[in-house]
């Protein structure tokens, strides 16, 4: 299609159509003089003024009524990239909302898009995110992008390709994620006319050669249904509707003949008021027989982009089949227009699709917060594309808050997800689900359509067991991360418990400990960061607190010559249940470290002065001292209960120590202290308990996860 050069005239024109104010036509003209001299002899690839460019940006954004800030930033959008230009002459000249309209087109102009994987891993994330931080910014770079599409012919053949094809695979599914149908419909035309030109022009040279036949059946179609509003006094407007060349080859491309693309042939009635809609379905399907399974409402079950109409297809004239939307004005407005639309109405003084459009302002920009929010998760690059492809740009499924708030979910979502998506905290404190009036397992799947209300108790928690119930990537990154809090802070102040009741069980001073010169020598030899990584490193048995003072108070080195006989003796009354190779009366005595029980495997370690010194063969604490360690044994018949601490997460904050207490009492375990520790919504316990053998250790955690308010249980080593 050859298009006329815009002037500036005709830019004015057009915002005059829908902006009265006389100050803000002469702002954006201002920003069009300032723009031209700032593009002063530089010219496109397509031998045109380069100022032509941001003109047509602007005027494409006229087309969608957009406010006078971003009419203003499209001209502006290159002065920053390509011309002498400080950010200080815009924000004084324009001020701050359009410099930062600016800034975001200039910033996202800078990306080098590329949809082969190495570089869309990257790209992709930016472009999404950067993009969500102003939806007008959006708007501004999709009407850049499709100039630059009009204009695509001016490139190298190789680039006419890239340039399609991230085109059709990012700004195509943005603009109808938006409900900018007149932009994203012809991107996809242009994007196909370059990646498969032989099948664009195949498809349009079938169109020409079926356009006269065609364009008779609309028009007598058209003739018979506005006779038939107009004797029920209707008014309505009607006109025919183009199907797009890319939508007639979607639909050939997934097997469809051309021949049975019935929706050639549309019609589009517009009409006053919802009511009006209604009534002109049921004149028309009472003279023309619609196909049944073809009505879609779209009025009463808007779309998540907005788009409301009502979709039918009858048998119309000599036998043809029409597709036939019947709208209102202002629906047609947003669904030519989508989130843009609202400037329209603003600027015309509003009117009732203006408060309707505001109620909905969360609506439409969910795919925007949908995508913030899985740019915040940690989550590698891939990942979070993977995420934005399978969440946010296939084909999702829609369903209802009871309220009628539409919720857009992936397939396969579940009504934790579903909470989620509404808030984390109705997430965390999910207790059940009713979907459309019947109670529903947590692991249901959803369908379009499904109306969800959640049922939540404010002390109620996650479980991890819903790790394997979710499907989208937001919802499973919520619960890792209440997890990973909730552990991380128990870690934190068991750490710092174990350190120092380590330094005081060796008589060190913690004041001399926590000076600043042996913190810096402790984080530099053992690698961490700071405090808090050094009692999580200690919390969480990756050193252990011996190990950690050892580093500031190292021992005296001595000189210790291991016995050579392998015999093994059996040792005095109180060590009887441990032998020792090849040493014989020496005391023994079991490392409270890792508490080993009968059972464990075990090694022993050469303290000075005070024997053998048991510990369980994957103590860390034993990571630097291999030279003073030596085999040992159990006996093979115990006669003494073993020491070990425990730690038992819970899911309540609920006090359940006196039901853990009759559990330990059952099995025959004493329990001989027990800390309590609240974090938020649950209790950690940490118990010293003694048990015969590592066979009644192992039942005593089996009945204890059982325990439908027990998350875990674990052995601690200090």
């Amino acid at each position: 299609m050859v298009r006329k050069n815009i002037t500036i005239n005709d830019l004015m024109e057009k915002v005059s159509f829908y902006t009265k104010d006389s100050k803000d036509q002469e702002e954006i003209r201002k920003a069009y003089l300032f723009a031209k001299e700032k593009h002063r002899g530089q010219f496109r690839k397509s031998g045109e003024e380069y100022i032509i460019h941001p003109l047509n940006v602007a005027y494409i954004l006229t087309t969608v009524y957009a406010d006078k800030e971003s009419i203003e930033a499209a001209l502006l959008h290159d002065v920053l990239e390509d011309c002498d230009c400080s950010e200080e002459e815009i924000k004084e000249n324009f001020g701050d909302t359009v410099f930062k309209l600016v800034d975001g087109v200039t910033k996202l102009s800078r990306i080098h898009f590329a949809t082969d994987n190495d570089y869309l891993i990257e790209y992709y994330k930016k472009i999404i995110v950067g993009m969500s931080e102003d939806v007008r910014v959006i708007i501004i770079k999709l009407a850049d992008r499709l100039h630059n599409m009009r204009t695509l012919w001016a490139l190298p053949l190789d680039k006419q390709k890239k340039k399609a094809r991230e085109t059709l695979e990012i700004f195509a599914p943005i603009a109808h994620h938006l409900g900018i149908h007149k932009i994203k419909s012809e991107l996809e035309d242009l994007c196909l006319r370059y990646l498969k030109p032989a099948v664009f022009y195949d498809i349009a040279e079938k169109l020409n050669k079926t356009k006269v036949e065609r364009d008779a059946a609309v028009n007598d179609m058209l003739k018979e249904v506005s006779e038939l509003l107009n004797e029920h006094n209707i008014p309505h407007q009607i006109k025919g509707r183009s199907k797009s060349i890319y939508s007639i080859y979607n639909k050939l491309d997934h097997g469809r003949k051309f021949s049975d693309i019935y929706d050639l042939l549309a019609l589009r009635i517009l009409v006053d008021t919802e009511q009006d809609c209604y009534l002109s379905l049921g004149i028309i399907h009472a003279k023309f027989r619609p196909i049944p399974n073809r009505f879609k409402d779209y009025i009463a079950m808007p779309k998540p982009n907005m788009y409301q109409s009502l979709h039918t297809t009858v048998f119309g004239i000599d036998g043809y089949l029409f597709e036939i939307q019947i709208r209102t004005y202002e629906m047609d407005e947003v669904a030519e227009n989508g989130i843009a639309s609202h400037w329209a109405y603003k600027e015309n003084g509003g009117s009732k699709v203006t408060a309707n459009l505001q109620s909905t302002t969360e609506q439409k920009l969910q795919f925007f917060k949908s995508i913030i929010e899985l740019s915040q998760d940690k989550m590698s690059s891939e990942d979070f594309v993977n995420s934005v492809k399978d969440e946010v740009l296939n084909n999702n499924i829609y369903v209802f808050t009871p309220k009628g708030d539409v919720i857009e979910l992936p397939q396969g979502a579940t009504p934790l997800d579903f909470a989620y998506r509404v808030h984390t905290k109705v997430g965390e404190t999910t207790v059940g689900a009713i979907v459309n009036g019947q109670i529903v397992p947590l692991n249901y799947e959803l369908k379009n359509n499904d109306i969800v209300k959640i049922n939540t108790n404010k002390t109620s928690h996650p479980s991890k067991e819903w790790l394997n119930i979710v499907k989208t990537t937001q919802a499973r990154n919520k619960i890792r991360s209440y997890f990973s809090k909730s552990e991380h802070e128990v870690l934190i102040e068991r750490g710092k418990d174990i350190l120092e009741k380590e330094l005081r069980k060796q008589k060190y001073s913690i004041q001399e400990f926590m000076k600043e010169e042996n913190l810096k020598k402790v984080f530099a030899t053992l690698k961490l960061e700071d405090v808090e990584d050094l009692y999580l490193n200690i919390g969480n048995g990756h050193y252990g607190a011996h190990t950690v003072i050892q580093v500031v108070f190292k021992p005296e080195e001595e000189e210790e010559e291991k016995p050579k006989s392998p015999a093994p003796i059996k040792l005095s009354e109180t060590s009887s249940d441990v032998m020792v190779a090849g040493i014989d009366n020496i005391k023994v005595s079991f490392a409270s470290c890792c508490d080993p029980v009968y059972g464990d495997p075990i090694i022993g370690y050469i303290t000075r002065g005070n024997g053998i010194s048991i510990h369980r063969s994957n103590c860390h604490n034993l990571a630097r001292m291999e030279d003073r360690c030596i085999e040992v044994s159990w006996t093979n018949k115990p006669n003494s209960k073993y020491e070990t601490d425990l730690i038992v997460y819970s899911n309540t904050n609920e006090n359940k120590l006196a039901d853990i207490i009759k559990i330990t009492s059952k099995l025959d375990v004493n329990i001989d202290a027990v800390k309590v520790i609240t974090k938020g919504s649950t209790n950690v316990y940490e118990m010293t308990s003694y048990v015969r053998n590592l066979d009644h250790l192992n039942k005593l955690l089996l009945e204890l996860k059982k325990e439908p308010y027990i998350d875990n249980v674990e052995r601690l080593i200090q």
